[in-house]
């Protein structure tokens, strides 16, 4: 399964850059106003408030761990390691905020599925990290909320085709990454050395494994991308359980909610989704935002396979078919 991790770190790394020449442009001018003011060459009501903006170092907490394993915060390099992801996702607070929103929406759905699998509560985060909550596609074709390669995702039972995608439906991808991460966890051994599989492979964690003749993820040097995988995911469950304690401010109505929706059963072709939308008393963009795995604008079903529809209620969008 390959991430959408690289292309967020990569932004992150965009979005602190160009923060820190910022800042380092604000100090330099600042200079230059406190010369120029010392000179008497510009009143004081001029100078700029570089000093109104403050970056705290983060407080890392005394004792932390992913899945009820705990993770060895007295060895330096691990330290640092999680220091340098609760940085980076602290500080990025607007994406902080949207993370923050969607966790609201979605985790309802994802967390008693992965109750249900036996599967520690924790791995909601590594959705998070994976996608950010949204249907995105990686470069390498991973899709959906657990970036979910076309070949994995058909080898755990998905239907993936022009018509249908279910890497994009929230529950049943939610199935197949329980499904793959009790799989690792099984050959590994640890709930940590799962997560890192997610993102490097059960046989590439193994050959790092017997190549460098230790077993703990935290002891392993691996690629940059899988060496801080872990890591984020442990800095995004430590800052959003607890996430006014590390700067984030809101009210509960300011958090995305799960829309209430009703089951609808397909179980014939259906030639035109925009007129189907319509006698559902809704819009077609509606019905795909609910039901994002219907990739085209009709569906085959040849086989008259049922299908499972979410339909909105009727008093959360309201709809005036022509």
């Amino acid at each position: 399964m390959k991430r959408m991790n690289r292309f967020l770190s990569v932004v992150g790394v965009i979005a602190l850059s160009g923060i820190g020449a910022l800042a380092l442009s604000s100090y330099q001018q600042h200079n230059d106003y406190e010369a120029l003011i010392e000179k008497d060459l510009l009143p004081k009501k001029a100078e700029p408030h570089v000093k109104d903006y403050k970056v705290y170092a983060l407080p890392i907490p005394e004792n932390i761990n992913f899945a009820g394993e705990a993770v060895p915060l007295d060895n330096p390099d691990i330290r640092e390691r999680l220091d340098r992801e609760m940085l980076v996702n602290t500080y990025w607070q607007s994406n902080g905020l949207l993370l923050l929103k969607r966790m609201n929406k979605y985790f309802p759905i994802i967390e008693p599925i992965l109750a249900k699998h036996g599967v520690p509560d924790d791995f909601k985060y590594l959705a998070v990290a994976e996608s950010g909550l949204m249907p995105v596609v990686s470069p390498a074709g991973a899709t959906g909320f657990w970036q979910i390669m076309k070949t994995t995702g058909r080898e755990y039972g998905l239907e993936i085709n022009d018509n249908i995608d279910e890497r994009y439906h929230i529950a049943k991808s939610t199935e197949v990454a329980c499904a793959y991460l009790k799989k690792a966890k099984e050959e590994l051994g640890s709930w940590t050395l799962a997560a890192a599989a997610y993102n490097a492979g059960n046989y590439g964690i193994r050959k790092q494994q017997d190549r460098q003749e230790v077993n703990d993820y935290y002891d392993l040097l691996l690629n940059i991308e899988t060496g801080r995988y872990v890591f984020r995911i442990l800095a995004i469950k430590t800052i959003f359980s607890q996430p006014k304690a590390y700067g984030f401010h809101f009210n509960k109505e300011d958090l995305y909610s799960p829309v209430p929706t009703r089951t609808v059963v397909v179980d014939t072709p259906v030639t035109n989704f925009a007129r189907f939308a319509k006698k559902m008393d809704i819009n077609y963009k509606i019905l795909k935002i609910h039901n994002p795995w219907l990739r085209e604008a009709h569906l085959d079903n040849a086989s008259r396979k049922a299908y499972e529809l979410e339909i909105p209620l009727d008093e959360v969008y309201t709809y005036q078919p022509e």
